[in-house]
Parts: C-alpha cells; structure tokens; sequence
C-alpha cells in the first residue's frame, strides 16, 4: 500500500476530519495570543503553556499530581462499581428489594453530585476519604441503571433454562444473569469511568485539600498564572480522552463474542 492510498482509508479520513476542528482551534489560539488580539494574561501563547508544563513536570513533579488524581479515581470507580453492580443485582433479581428500594433510589438520582459535596464534607472531612466518596457515587449511579436495566431484560427462554436445570440462585447469577446482561454493565461501567473521572476534578476543585490536577488548576487561579491553568485543564482533557478510549476497547474486547455470534 501506497503513502497515497493509506491516506485514502476510511480510518485516515476519520482521523483527518476529527483533528481539523481542534488543529483551526489551536492556529486560532496562537494567532489570537501572539497579535494580541487577545490579552496574553487571558489566554497565553501555546509557547507559555509548553514551557509552563515543563517546569511543573521538572521542578514542581507534575507527574505526583496526575498520579495522585488517577489513583483516586481508580479507587472511586472500582469501589462505586463495584457496589453499583451487587446493588442493582439485588433489586433486579428480588421483587421485594426491588419495589422497597427502587423508588427510592429513583428519587435519589436526580439529586445533583455537586450537592453532595456539602454533606460529603460534614461526614468525610476534606481529605483523600472524602473525595473517593464523591467519586464512588458518580460510579456507583450509571453502574448501578444500565446493570439493572440488563439483568431486568434478560430472555425470559434462558431463565426457564435455568429453571429446568434446577440451577441455585448463585448459579442463575453467575451462568444466566451476569453474562446475559454484560453488554448493559459495559455501558454502565463505561459511563462510570468517565463521570468518576469528571468527579474526580470536582471532588479536588471544591474539596481541595492534598495533591491533584485540580489542585493544580486552583493554584493557577489563585496566581492568577493562566498558563499552569490551560496546563492542568489540557492534562484533564487528555487523560479523560484516553480513559473513554481504555474503556471503549475494554468493552469491545469483552462484549467481542456478540461479533462471532453474529
């Protein structure tokens, strides 16, 4: 194959068509600072912003921020997921959980996640316990609708399979429900990912104590240095881009057999 004709492929004509917009947005960026049609302490030149990056990876260890906000959101999400898939289990699987709690937990998902912070805070503090709290609920939420809304519409021909093989109840769980359902728990974890990551800036921004990329962006605020604040809000954007493609490809890779199958 060609240079030529490699660029010609559906996939190099996606990617082309998906890096136009933000490639006009930077030249827009740079163009704007540098003829300062824009005033530079408001939006600092692309230049600014790499050496800003440089010196807080060298001098200020950058990477201990991002590693400390992932560490947290790992530990938000497996813990919030984790809990949202028993939980919803129970109520898909028990009429009796099901009609008690469910219109409750109905109600309970509308509330905004930033109006848990002020509660979050009177239960947790502001420290680490607190922010993985906050992050395990935005988990816990989306988890918790697409695995009970799965397991609710499993085939009815497999349960009576189940029935006819005189399977326990942890056996129709394990063999009947669980996989039945895995594509809708693949969205819902999915989803988890990508709210825990975005709770996870919040939980730093509004209960900023200890290390993080939103301490980072706060910091910027606060010395009024725009450059440390396009730093941290470009890591955020990356690191969300790359965990949507991490759980997209996990969620390909486990749901891979409804491709053989069909």
């Amino acid at each position: 194959m060609t240079v030529l004709s490699a660029l010609q492929t559906p996939r190099a004509v996606k990617i082309r068509r998906g890096l136009t917009l933000p490639v006009l947005l930077l030249i827009f960026w740079e163009v704007s600072s540098r003829t300062g049609l824009v005033d530079a302490r408001f939006l600092p030149s692309l230049e600014d912003v790499f050496l800003t990056a440089k010196r807080e990876l060298v001098d200020n260890n950058l990477f201990g921020e991002l590693t400390a906000s992932l560490l947290r959101n790992i530990a938000g999400f497996v813990i919030g997921s984790a809990i949202g898939i028993v939980f919803a289990t129970l109520l898909a699987l028990s009429r009796a959980a099901d009609a008690l709690v469910t219109p409750t937990f109905n109600g309970f998902k509308q509330i905004s996640l930033l109006a848990w912070i002020p509660l979050i805070s009177i239960w947790f503090g502001f420290g680490e316990q607190a922010k993985i709290v906050f992050v395990a609920i935005a988990a816990f939420i989306p988890v918790v609708l697409n695995t009970y809304e799965g397991m609710r519409n499993v085939p009815r021909d497999l349960i009576e399979v189940g029935h006819a093989l005189k399977f326990t109840n942890v056996q129709r769980v394990t063999r009947i429900f669980l996989p039945a359902a895995m594509p809708s728990i693949a969205t819902g974890v999915h989803l988890g990912l990508i709210y825990s990551w975005l709770a996870t800036v919040g939980a730093e921004y509004f209960l900023a104590v200890g290390p993080g990329v939103g301490g980072l962006i706060i910091a910027g605020r606060e010395r009024f240095d725009m450059a440390l604040v396009m730093v941290g809000v470009i890591i955020l954007g990356l690191v969300g881009f790359l965990l949507n493609r991490l759980a997209a490809a996990g969620e390909a890779y486990l749901l891979r057999w409804r491709v053989t199958a069909h």
